[in-house]
């Protein structure tokens, strides 16, 4: 659905909310997709090869970058609709399982389309489909804000009025995985290793970087823009001010203990251990609080003490909001 071809019958330029919108999109949703053109005519332009990654930026590529192009996009598209979809709605947040499309790279270059996305989940007839319909709309409620209110894309959408904290170790702790939360760093080494996070772990990653450690949405979203590969701004940005409490999010005061969230979805520490390699050896859920090993165990570890208490971080950040109210 194109930015503006939907609004609040109240009055106004784009939906602030996503669930009155979706409703909307829903309703309204009904393009039929083209038919591919039957000869294209390319005029001879002499042109050189292909850029190499290393001519484009700078830095290291993730290891494991998913395959590019249409006909890798096309294939995940169809393994997935073949049966995973089915499970999407109880599965799409299962971080052990990956029960996730990771369709978001290919709709992000357009190497598949969302309306032929839409028409593919909407013949499943499942309630996976479903919700993975509604994961497609909320990429439309993002671009129709930011059509809006192209200023986002730097600046809260509803300002809390916050100081930000400036901790340059924190920050770069929480790049490299190195928090002392095993799930939340397995989900910045996903991040690494990828090029890609699955969405369960962004929220959670995000959550502590802003909740938290209460740094700036946007020294987040700075560094998921250079390494995701699904990374545009109206998604990037909005999803890093839900989460700050800047954005969409009716509730903006919301934090995500990284326990709990690891106790719900990673109960057995699988996805923390498939990331991080230092904390293979200690099973179940143990894992998710390696501090809590006797002292010749935690000796041969090598991985951090937790950065921070929780506890203080709560605390702070609710404070920090409360002062600026």
């Amino acid at each position: 659905m194109e930015p503006g071809a939907i609004t609040p019958s109240g009055g106004g330029d784009h939906f602030a909310v996503f669930t009155p919108y979706y409703r909307h999109w829903v309703a309204r949703n009904t393009r039929g997709l083209l038919k591919p053109p039957e000869r294209i005519s390319v005029p001879p332009i002499a042109s050189d090869g292909l850029p190499s990654p290393d001519q484009l930026c700078s830095g290291q590529p993730s290891p494991h970058l998913p395959r590019g192009g249409e006909t890798a996009g096309r294939r995940l598209f169809g393994d997935w609709l073949a049966g995973p979809i089915g499970d999407y709605e109880q599965a799409h947040d299962d971080l052990a399982a990956d029960g996730t499309s990771r369709l978001s790279p290919y709709l992000h270059f357009g190497c598949i389309s969302p309306t032929g996305a839409l028409r593919a989940a909407t013949k499943s007839a499942t309630a996976g489909g479903d919700a993975f319909i509604r994961q497609l709309a909320w990429r439309d409620f993002h671009h129709q804000v930011l059509a809006a209110r192209p200023e986002v894309a730097t600046t809260d959408y509803r300002t809390r009025h916050d100081h930000w904290r400036c901790d340059d170790t924190a920050a770069q702790a929480w790049r490299d995985g190195r928090t002392g939360y095993p799930i939340v760093d397995a989900g910045m080494r996903q991040l690494q290793r990828e090029g890609w996070m699955h969405n369960r772990a962004r929220l959670i990653t995000a959550s502590f970087l802003t909740k938290t450690l209460y740094l700036d949405w946007r020294l987040g979203a700075r560094h998921f823009f250079d390494l995701l590969v699904d990374a545009d701004v109206a998604n990037n940005q909005l999803n890093w001010q839900w989460v700050a409490g800047t954005g969409t999010d009716t509730r903006p005061n919301r934090v995500l203990n990284p326990l709990r969230q690891a106790e719900r979805y990673d109960p057995n520490g699988d996805y923390v251990r498939r990331y991080l390699p230092e904390l293979q050896d200690i099973p179940g859920p143990a894992v998710h609080q390696p501090w809590k090993l006797d002292r010749r165990h935690r000796a041969r570890l090598d991985y951090p003490d937790p950065i921070i208490d929780l506890r203080d971080g709560a605390d702070y950040f609710r404070t920090a909001r409360d002062k600026n109210r």
